[in-house]
């Protein structure tokens, strides 16, 4: 009796401790809650399992009551139970119900429904390059560093009109979180994806419920104590209008165990004092940004794509089934972000149908129309272009250029520096054309539609050169030449500034040059 009375008392204890840290939602459609049960299971199963051997070692008698053996049974026939639910709401029985899990308007046109681009809005700068700069500017913090972390969050958000991305500070390790715990962590990098400006911005009070704290104070431990059934999605950070932090937690339903994930709600946290609230989807506030993340889009997109005409077309027949191409980008319009992709044929044939773009916080979704290249091997057009350079293409931003689906990339170096920008027609991915970063972005709009960049006269440079290599190339109708001359340094021009001379050029020729310096220098004027 003494005996059975420690056991489950043992039992209590592991199972609290197991709790405390694997934090699982109480409730029968999570597969965290029937992992902690399996987990609790076998731990009793092995303590009553030497319980008794231990009794029949030391020669006592006891009666097998079969407590385990019926334990067992009723574990085999709960899993048993799940297998047979989830089966039957599966896609091969449900494959019109998965194919609405997202609603997607095909009516519209990108041309009318996206604005002309306005470049002084255009995020230029993708999550690693904002997380770069984000480490330098926390490197003039040298109190700061010995004590916190930068998180790699980088959410990107509509921040009062103006595109940037925002992550929080962290603790460094368990015993910075006791030295700083009763201020907490008072600041958070703010990083302008246009400009590529970053701040830290400093807070009087600070945040104590954090990813990395520890005990009570960590931010899951929290969320799972103050709503212990309710199942979160991966939590992001976001700032008010007023630039107050806080954590955003979409709560999710599913159907039979793990099955059509879906949002049905989310959680807002202040780090700062623990108060939270939960809304219904249609109660979240507008300055929140990201409820839907762009993995369960994506998801629902694809099963848009592969079950609306059912299950059996989407293995064999595969009449007009589609899919998502790989990688994503983040698009901000109207106070709120857009998650957009691509979408293909299932052949993979490395073009493009046309777009999806979905509003991350209602889940409005469109599909656009639009076909043309598809984004990598947008990317790799623009990487081939300056391929002397070993520059990595940034996942293309879409963009209605000239009332045309257009991709805006950058052309970055091995330290994540952008040196140059491309632009790449998405109906003609050959249509592409680059421009150093150091000429600005409107440089690089005039060149992609055939006008010339104003050159500063002032500052030309005159050179005679030996030429290495050159090719030219036609865009929008105009050729244009590219050149390198013996010390590897890189030219461009027109061939309006010399029609008599730029085409019968070739290797070993001297010429001699005035040109705008630069990655890729522009000549203005050429001789014999």
């Amino acid at each position: 009796m003494k005996k059975n009375i420690l056991v489950t008392i043992s039992m209590v204890l592991v199972t609290l401790i197991l709790y405390y840290f694997m934090l699982p939602p109480i409730n029968l459609s999570s597969p965290e809650f029937y992992s902690f049960i399996f987990i609790i299971f076998v731990i009793f199963v092995c303590v009553s399992s030497f319980s008794k051997i231990e009794d029949m070692v030391r020669m006592r008698r006891y009666r097998d009551n079969g407590i385990i053996s019926y334990l067992v049974i009723g574990a085999l026939s709960i899993i048993g139970l799940i297998l047979f639910i989830n089966i039957v709401l599966s896609p091969f029985f449900n494959a019109k119900s998965y194919s609405k899990r997202i609603s997607v308007d095909e009516t519209h046109e990108f041309i009318s429904d996206i604005k002309e681009a306005d470049f002084t809005k255009i995020p230029l700068i993708d999550k690693e390059s904002s997380q770069k700069l984000g480490d330098r500017k926390m490197g003039e913090f040298a109190s700061w560093v010995s004590q916190f972390y930068v998180s790699d969050l980088y959410t990107q958000i509509n921040y009062n009109n103006e595109i940037v991305r925002v992550t929080p500070l962290e603790y460094a390790d368990l015993i910075k979180y006791f030295t700083n715990r009763d201020d907490g962590i008072k600041g958070y990098i703010m990083v302008d994806s246009v400009s590529g400006k970053s701040s830290l911005k400093q807070m009087d009070k600070g945040m104590r419920y954090m990813p990395s704290a520890y005990f009570f104070e960590n931010l899951y431990r929290k969320l799972r104590l103050s709503y212990p059934t309710t199942i979160f999605d991966e939590a992001s950070f976001e700032i008010d209008n007023e630039g107050n932090p806080y954590w955003i937690v979409p709560t999710v339903k599913y159907s039979g165990v793990g099955l059509k994930k879906e949002i049905n709600g989310a959680v807002i946290l202040d780090p700062i004092t623990g108060k939270s609230k939960k809304y219904a989807v249609e109660d979240i506030p507008t300055w929140v940004d990201h409820v839907y993340s762009a993995d369960l889009i994506i998801e629902q997109v694809d099963n848009w794509g592969e079950y609306r005409n059912g299950f059996l077309n989407s293995i064999f027949g595969q009449k007009d089934v589609i899919n998502t191409t790989e990688g994503y980008n983040y698009l901000v319009m109207d106070d709120d972000v857009y998650l957009y992709t691509g979408i293909t044929s299932v052949s993979s044939d490395e073009s493009n149908l046309g777009f999806i773009l979905v509003n991350l916080r209602t889940k409005d979704a469109h599909y656009y129309s639009a076909p043309g290249a598809e984004e990598y091997s947008a990317m790799a057009s623009a990487e081939g272009l300056v391929q002397e350079k070993g520059y990595e293409a940034s996942f293309p931003l879409l963009i209605n250029l000239n009332n045309k689906p257009t991709y805006l990339l950058s052309l970055k170096d091995d330290a994540g520096l952008v040196k140059m920008y491309a632009f790449i027609d998405v109906a003609d991915y050959q249509k592409v054309i680059v421009s150093d970063s150091s000429l600005g972005i409107d440089a690089a709009v005039k060149k992609y539609l055939g006008e010339n960049p104003s050159v500063d006269t002032n500052n030309l440079k005159d050179a005679t050169i030996t030429i290495k290599t050159i090719t030219n190339a036609v865009i929008n109708g105009n050729t244009n030449y590219y050149i390198t001359d013996t010390e590897d340094k890189l030219y461009y021009c027109d061939i309006n500034i010399g029609k008599t001379i730029l085409p019968f050029l070739k290797k070993d020729d001297k010429i001699k040059i005035s040109y705008s310096e630069s990655e890729v220098s522009q000549i203005v004027r050429i001789e014999r």
